[in-house]
């Protein structure tokens, strides 16, 4: 009898285990699905999202596997389950902030260049032309995307408000502005092109002013946060078995699990401080 109960219980988890990991990876691959659809593809990056799923869930189930066999730790081996669950959403975050950073560096001089052409006697649309054929990614691929919209069809202003959504930054927004004020009540739209992109020039060298002044912050924030971690690997390799119910006790596992939250904590914070808005 008492055999046969178990047999029971182990179906039933089994059956429970299974469902609740294929309601997990119905949920990553969703998840995936719409980080390649809304993401990757406004970056102008086109990728397989099911192949992108595959290789995710191969990392889910590699990885864990050789941490375990290496370090035999489970804090590690969820850690790691955890970072590789969510790095889809944060390398497209980073993909992303990389590519607005570009966008934002291009952006004064390509206002130069469309002012110039316009001086020169062109219209906005051939300024534009002219202005992608000597510009680089990413900004030419938007201004290219833009003047596509408008050739099929699209007015002017939703092909500009949907750049401004691709591109939701604030140097872009008042490039917009520009643009949609200029066209309502008229005036030279050549030099107001010309004094903003001077503008956004002056606010992009002051941005490096501060980013060099609080480099050193960005930096002694690195370093403290990682400190400790050496230092609990080196406490490790050193004294063993002095650290060894840090890694094989409850108690040691809530400790680790204490100093990752305020290491985080503290690194946020450190970023935040040294992290200036123009």
């Amino acid at each position: 009898v008492i055999i046969g109960v178990v047999m029971v219980a182990a179906i039933v988890i089994g059956v429970v285990l299974l469902q609740l990991a294929q309601d997990f990876l119905a949920r990553q691959r969703n998840a995936i699905q719409a980080t390649a659809k809304g993401g990757l593809e406004d970056m102008f990056i086109f990728v397989d999202a099911t192949q992108l799923f595959y290789y995710n869930v191969a990392a889910l189930v590699i990885i864990p596997v050789i941490i375990w066999l290496v370090f035999d730790n489970v804090i590690l081996v969820i850690g790691a389950a955890v970072l590789i669950t969510l790095a889809p959403k944060f390398v497209v975050k980073h993909l992303r902030k990389k590519r607005l950073k570009a966008f934002e560096r291009q952006l004064p001089d390509s206002l130069l260049m469309v002012s110039g052409s316009m001086r020169a006697g062109a219209s906005l649309t051939v300024a534009m032309e002219s202005m992608i054929k000597e510009q680089k990614p990413p900004l030419s691929q938007e201004f290219e995307l833009m003047l596509r919209e408008q050739r099929l069809g699209v007015d002017f202003d939703t092909a500009l408000k949907n750049m401004e959504q691709r591109m939701p930054m604030q140097d872009f927004i008042l490039v917009v502005a520009a643009l949609r004020i200029s066209r309502e009540i008229g005036g030279n739209l050549a030099e107001i092109l010309e004094t903003l992109a001077e503008t956004l020039r002056r606010k992009h060298q002051m941005e490096g002013k501060i980013d060099a002044l609080t480099a050193q912050g960005r930096m002694q924030g690195l370093i403290m946060t990682l400190l400790p971690v050496f230092l609990l690997l080196i406490l490790a390799k050193m004294e063993p078995e002095a650290m060894a119910p840090m890694f094989n006790t409850l108690a040691g596992w809530a400790t680790l699990c204490v100093i990752a939250v305020m290491e985080v904590i503290g690194y946020v914070a450190i970023q935040k401080i040294v992290t200036i808005d123009v």
